[in-house]
């Protein structure tokens, strides 16, 4: 493109000449990073970590023993000027137990709420280590609540990074600005946003992310996020302008700040090793075994099977995936993130492994993720609709077949199905957080109709896998150099930068931790 034409940078509109694009354009800078203490959170912005620090800037990356202990390894082997610092939550003062700092590891639901009690405590502990970093911060990107306060007293911008994307972040400011859920009589009434650029129905239960209504205590939380998130300075987004720009637009004149959307950040791992160990450095298959594997199979043959890290499944419905998957005939990866000694007895007795031991591989815990949906031997995800799992299979170029349970993911397998038009739903209507107690939610021939409409070579079938390549190239340029994403981050830096020109430096004491 000559120099001079106008790039989209999610925000606002700039030309080339603007903004410097150079690789260590940032390397006078200090980026001080708090994710939230579950998956979703950490690895999103650890990727974020390492794109900043490419671009020449000092990251530190503040969390918890646990989850710093994940992903120290990688980050080491990475040889990047980031620092992961690590806090400890005050577990015992809200009545958790020790270890049960990362919400994979705590009983829902009304446990997961204490954490956040927990990490309202951290206020104080945060702020005393960031005035003794040095370089001293130059700004903050988080969605810790407290994390508002320190910024504003240290004189530093603060970006929001709630996990999502636009299209959430678009429907629940709408939500939210309208009370149009207050005016919702049942959770079967089906209606629309007003504002979306696209007119797609909803309900009550799939906007809000949980099944009978928000609870005072989760109601005081989401509003205290965003008031946080009002008097942040702009908001970074994983994803790309190609994929959302319309809501994009939308959102940007409905907060009245930035957006900067910087991703798919996971394309940032370009080492098999960090791909392959992307979120846990105690993978439950080697490297070489999956890829092993998958060698041997067909291009697009493969259906893999991921429900993210936070569904608790009973085992009753994992014994219906397990059926629906054999009688599909097609292979497949299973990820079996959570095994109660209920189910391990039933895949024993069954001889279930060994009856699809041909065709089928399951996985005992945490599964590759990304290394095995940008294979070319597979053609389909069964998913949660977790928004980094989202990314990722758009960014494999792998159609879905959607099975969310609560939170974002089903407004975000609204965007995959209606919107993007790469998805099969298999069905679910009502969020569970926790479906370990429950019975059947999901019948096997119902994952067994929606795998074979998603692998079907029909014509709809043909017109999902073009779509979703034709994303998965966009991608992939969104975040070359000189494309929408990479752009972005140039221009994240330049603000920051013209933050410290225009209001001086932090007030943070230079004292290195």
């Amino acid at each position: 493109m000559p120099q001079g034409d106008l790039y989209f940078l999610g925000a606002y509109y700039t030309t080339c000449e603007a903004i410097p694009t150079h690789s260590k354009m940032a390397d006078d800078l200090h980026f001080v990073i708090f994710p939230l203490t579950n998956q979703g959170h950490m690895i999103p912005m650890v990727d974020i970590a390492r794109i900043l620090a490419r671009r020449g800037a000092t990251v530190t990356i503040v969390t918890t023993p646990l989850t710093a202990a994940r992903f120290r390894p990688s980050l080491s082997r990475a040889k990047l000027n980031i620092q992961l610092l690590e806090l400890q939550l005050p577990l015992g003062e809200v009545g958790l137990p020790e270890g049960s700092e990362n919400f994979d590891r705590i009983p829902p639901p009304e446990d997961a709420i204490k954490i956040f009690t927990a990490m309202d405590m951290l206020e104080k502990p945060a702020e005393d280590l960031l005035r003794r970093l040095s370089p001293p911060p130059a700004c903050i990107i988080s969605n810790f609540v407290f994390t508002a306060n320190i910024a504003r007293r240290l004189n530093i911008p603060r970006f929001v990074f709630n996990g999502p994307g636009c299209f959430w972040l678009l429907c629940q400011h709408i939500a939210v600005q309208t009370n149009i859920l207050d005016r919702i009589g049942s959770d079967s009434d089906r209606f629309i946003l007003p504002g979306l650029p696209h007119k797609v129905e909803f309900t009550k239960p799939k906007v809000s992310g949980v099944s009978e209504g928000r609870s005072a205590h989760q109601k005081l939380i989401l509003r205290r996020f965003q008031e946080a998130e009002e008097n942040a300075y702009g908001i970074v987004v994983n994803s790309f302008d190609e994929l959302e720009h319309k809501y994009i637009n939308e959102l940007v004149k409905a907060k009245s700040k930035k957006v900067w959307c910087i991703g798919p950040v996971s394309l940032c791992n370009k080492d098999s090793k960090d791909i392959a160990e992307r979120g846990n450095h105690k993978g439950a298959i080697t490297e070489h075994d999956c890829l092993e594997w998958l060698d041997a199979r067909e291009p697009g043959s493969v259906v893999y099977v991921g429900l993210g890290s936070l569904t608790r499944m009973s085992t009753k419905q994992a014994i219906e995936v397990a059926l629906g998957l054999e009688s599909t005939n097609q292979p497949f990866i299973w990820c079996v993130r959570t095994e109660p000694e209920e189910l391990k007895k039933w895949f024993w007795e069954q001889g279930f492994e060994e009856r699809v031991s041909d065709r089928g591989l399951i996985v005992h815990g945490w599964a590759p993720q990304v290394l095995i949906l940008s294979h070319r031997s597979v053609g389909g995800y069964l998913t949660h609709c977790g928004w980094n799992s989202t990314l990722e299979s758009i960014s494999g170029g792998v159609p879905m077949v959607t099975w969310p349970h609560f939170s974002d993911q089903f407004i975000n397998e609204t965007f995959i199905v209606e919107i993007l038009k790469i998805g099969v739903r298999i069905g679910v209507e009502v969020p569970v957080f926790d479906e370990s107690e429950m019975g059947v939610m999901v019948k096997k021939d119902d994952i067994r109709i929606a795998v074979e409409c998603l692998m079907d070579d029909g014509e709809e079938g043909k017109l999902r896998r073009k779509r979703v390549g034709e994303l998965a190239e966009m991608a992939k340029k969104a975040m070359e150099e000189g494309g929408s994403s990479y752009l972005n981050v140039s221009s994240l830096i330049e603000d920051v930068r013209g933050w410290d020109r225009k209001n001086g430096k932090s007030e943070a004491v230079p004292a290195t931790v």
